[in-house]
């Protein structure tokens, strides 16, 4: 398992130093490699629960440490904490292999740390460390949905997420399929997609014989979603712009999506390294961005038409704060049967729905849907 350690620590080295993606990072590190494909589960475990549990692995090295160690010893001590606290690997495997991984220098320094960790039963401070979350994001989570459900959310995002995969092929995490469902998207209805990539909820609603046409301001993103689109066979025509302002004629849709770009506080366990990233204040910038989007997209929807919202965080600021324009009305209330019912175990959460991770095993989403009146 040595090979496989080394590379886990390759990609620990480029996601902290130099600010790679792990989601897109690792798959292209695996595809280079001729590991076995229990090495490849092995490798995608100590990168992904590492880069989660790193607040927690420096609280467990930290105890047997005078003198913080450089980056690199760093790397190697969090990978056998990690190995040794959170994902089951047994004591002599764990602190020998990642000892071999180590040069010279400080080997016998890694050995001691490693094996005092092993040895001596943990006292979290605080239950931000316990939980390996910045102290703002635990507190954010907590106020918005209560200790018990903010506890449990912040559990669940630490685990690995389930694959779920559509019978397109296409894989996708269930909360977002739901999303497209409850869209409503209709044969012969023009729909837009106005945050469009990389295109999953896009060729979702495409495959119900609608005209749907995707926006994403990236155009590496727009390229995704052309991609995906010709992969599955489905004709969705993308335009890379700004979605504040679309180039299309006001009322000329039937439905109108906006997949916000938002915190992702609802989709950590899918993204190892968002959490680190993230800062408090960007909740904020965000929520004023998605302000924008809203406004842009009432403009294009046609009277009678639909505008629904979602953003795969759990922050009031980035949905039910936000005002809908006037002539819209909330929809989907129950015994409304003008638009889908909703699919899993959405909660009731002001004029919106919320799932939560820990309840449906999927990203933490909102959705709200409004009408346009006139």
């Amino acid at each position: 398992m040595t090979a496989s350690r080394v590379l886990a620590l390759e990609a620990l080295r480029r996601i902290e130093d130099d600010g790679a993606y792990a989601n897109l990072l690792l798959p292209a590190l695996l595809a280079e490699c001729d590991l076995s494909g229990p090495d490849r589960r092995f490798v995608t475990d100590l990168v992904y629960g590492t880069t989660r549990m790193r607040r927690a692995c420096d609280a467990l090295v930290d105890r047997f440490v005078s003198t913080p160690p450089d980056a690199a010893t760093r790397r190697l001590l969090r990978l056998g904490a990690y190995q040794l606290a959170f994902a089951g690997v047994p004591s002599h495997a764990a602190v020998s292999g990642t000892v071999d991984c180590a040069p010279k220098r400080t080997r016998g320094f890694v050995n001691a740390v490693l094996r005092r960790v092993a040895s001596t039963p943990m006292k979290w401070p605080d239950d931000p460390t316990r939980l390996s979350y910045p102290s703002w994001i635990h507190r954010r989570v907590l106020d918005e949905l209560g200790v018990d459900d903010g506890v449990a959310t912040l559990e669940r995002m630490n685990t690995a997420p389930p694959v779920s995969t559509r019978i397109d092929g296409y894989i996708q995490d269930l909360a977002s399929q739901w999303v497209a469902a409850a869209v409503g998207a209709r044969t012969g209805e023009r729909i837009l997609d106005l945050c469009a990539g990389p295109g999953g909820k896009a060729t979702a609603m495409a495959a119900t014989g609608a005209t749907v046409m995707g926006v994403d301001r990236s155009f590496a993103r727009a390229g995704l979603v052309r991609g995906n689109a010709e992969r599955l066979g489905s004709v969705v025509p993308v335009v890379a712009a700004d979605g504040c302002s679309p180039p299309f004629l006001e009322e000329s849709f039937d439905r109108v999506l906006v997949d916000a770009p938002c915190s992702g506080l609802g989709a950590l366990r899918r993204r190892a390294d968002a959490r680190w990233r993230i800062r408090e204040s960007d909740v904020a910038e965000l929520a004023r961005l998605q302000g924008r989007l809203i406004e842009a997209a009432a403009r294009l929807v046609r009277p009678g038409g639909v505008l629904v919202y979602s953003v795969c965080t759990l922050t009031a600021a980035e949905s039910i704060e936000h005002s809908f324009p006037a002539g819209f009305v909330s929809v989907g209330a129950p015994g409304d049967d003008s638009i889908p019912a909703l699919e899993g175990p959405w909660r009731s959460f002001g004029t919106a729905h919320r799932l939560l991770p820990h309840e449906s095993d999927t990203d933490g989403m909102v959705i709200l849907r409004y009408r346009r009146l006139t």
